[in-house]
């Protein structure tokens, strides 16, 4: 690990002993990550499309849903509304997220959150060997192999197919 970064998951992916790099993502003045992620990646030799991005949804029954998902694919809205049994769907509002998975935005990861989340991964985290996430802290992320982030995220997550795939 090239730099020390210490949140629920770093100590979370330390308990099941799962290997992970730290990437260094550089802040802007006013605190937020560069808006090029890709280039920063790309200068890195890491691929762009690994970054499992956590969504948040809320659901009618006011109950908070992170998606983890891998690459640029989009949320498939029906899919997940009749996968939770819920009839209304909506992305989470910015102040909701911090409230509801204890991160801000820009370091959401898709493990060490509240056992009151729903969170359901994706099933195209298996077109990567390698994934980077959110590590919990502002200007870190992780990157680690994705059967190991599948073997973090086995007891908390339902995995599926939750997004709309390319035709």
């Amino acid at each position: 690990m090239s730099e020390f970064v210490s949140s629920p998951v770093t100590e979370q992916l330390q308990q099941h002993t799962i290997p992970y790099d730290v990437i260094t993502i550089p802040l802007t003045e006013d605190k937020k990550p560069v808006r090029n992620l890709e280039a920063l990646l790309e200068s890195e030799g890491r691929d762009p499309a690994s970054v499992v991005r956590s969504l948040l949804f809320k659901t009618g029954s006011d109950n908070y849903v992170l998606l983890a998902v891998a690459g640029g694919g989009r949320a498939d809205w029906a899919s997940l509304r009749k996968h939770l049994g819920e009839r209304k769907l909506k992305m989470a509002d910015f102040d909701q997220v911090e409230a509801a998975t204890g991160y801000v935005i820009g370091a959401v990861p898709p493990i060490a959150l509240p056992e009151s989340l729903t969170v359901l991964l994706d099933n195209n985290i298996n077109d990567y060997d390698t994934v980077i996430i959110g590590s919990g802290v502002l200007g870190y992320a992780l990157a680690l192999s994705s059967q190991n982030l599948k073997t973090a995220m086995a007891s908390t997550a339902t995995t599926g197919q939750f997004i709309k795939l390319e035709e």
